[in-house]
């Protein structure tokens, strides 16, 4: 699955076109290697987001086409993340 949907249907961030454009940014690293949006994941991948001082690290767990807000959280475990991103995400 490519990395900006993947970053979607996860609900990691919530617009296709803002994981795009954080991966376009260099924003976004897999396994320690800046990603590019169309880069394909797959379930034990480490994910690292940067958002200005905010650095979020994801573990992925499964790869769905579809899920539910519900199930969303099931598809990666948070290694690392602080409070205003778990805002962000609607979890707090």
């Amino acid at each position: 699955m490519r990395l900006d949907k993947y970053l979607k249907v996860s609900r990691i961030i919530k617009r296709r076109t803002v994981a795009n454009d954080a991966c376009s940014g260099g924003r976004v690293s897999v396994n320690g290697r800046v990603a590019k949006p169309g880069m394909d994941v797959k379930a034990g991948d480490i994910l690292e987001i940067r958002f200005g001082s905010h650095v979020g690290k994801y573990r992925i767990l499964g790869l769905q086409e579809h899920v539910r807000k519900e199930g969303a959280q099931d598809l990666y475990e948070v290694l690392q993340e602080n409070a205003s991103m778990t805002a962000e995400r609607g979890l707090e």
